[in-house]
């Protein structure tokens, strides 16, 4: 699920990035899996962790990003509400637009840098 472009971007908030490479990236998780804690495992993140950053999305947009319902018999879960699938989209999409504006100047930049070391076999 993790996208390399040679390019991250972050919205900004007022006093955070809104929305960046991990919390799109935790976003779509929860939506294939339904679950905030399956999401973390996911991206090997601590359950804590992905739980702050659905709280900051929740604070942060005009409507909520993700629905948790509490457990009980059926088990807890939570669910991306179509807001939260539209806010992750077009996000994609803007990284997307920015990543093929400047591709020609990534494949420039990255001719300095240095190759990586061969990795020698094991003895």
């Amino acid at each position: 699920m993790a996208r390399y472009r040679g390019l991250t971007l972050r919205v900004l908030g007022k006093s955070a990035p809104a929305i960046g490479p991990g919390k799109a990236e935790l976003i779509a998780r929860i939506a294939q899996t339904g679950s905030i804690s399956a999401a973390a495992r996911a991206m090997r993140m601590s359950y804590r962790r992905a739980w702050q950053l659905v709280e900051a999305l929740n604070r942060d947009f005009r409507r909520r990003v993700v629905v948790t319902a509490i457990g009980g018999s059926r088990g807890g879960g939570a669910r991306v509400t179509p807001f939260g699938r539209r806010l992750a989209e077009r996000y994609r999409a803007m990284e997307d637009k920015a990543s093929a504006a400047i591709a020609a100047d990534l494949r420039r930049f990255s001719s300095y840098l240095r190759k990586p070391a061969a990795r020698r076999p094991p003895r």
